[in-house]
């Protein structure tokens, strides 16, 4: 039984469970299996990475005072991020991966670092 690759359907030589007839079609097999298939997931994570990036930017230190005014200019968008913590004192940061902020009073926004 002849076996074909994986990608362009050529028929394979060599081992016995080898998947793709050449580099070329196994590393294009795998950029499209890895690929955002869709322009909703591009624009999510698109949006995801710059958010954490701004919130990057304006906590060098690991923990600082933002206004929302600031982040808005920047360009943060309070519609996505990736998580919620609760503290026990009923505190909820959110957060862009690991970097996020707490609400204060007066628009202000505690920026923070989670370490793990």
């Amino acid at each position: 039984m002849e076996k074909h690759c994986q990608y362009c359907d050529a028929p394979i030589k060599g081992r016995a469970d080898k998947k793709f007839c050449d580099d070329s079609c196994r590393n294009a097999f795998n950029n499209q299996q890895n690929s955002d298939t869709t322009n909703l997931m591009r624009n999510v994570n698109n949006i995801l990475r710059k958010n954490r990036r701004i919130l990057a930017d304006l906590n060098p230190e690991g923990k600082t005072k933002a206004t929302k005014a600031k982040l808005i200019e920047k360009g943060y968008n309070f519609q996505y991020h990736t998580h919620t913590l609760a503290t026990k004192a009923g505190a909820t940061y959110t957060f862009c991966y690991e970097y996020g902020y707490l609400p204060l009073d007066n628009d202000f926004y505690l920026l923070v670092m989670r370490a793990e």
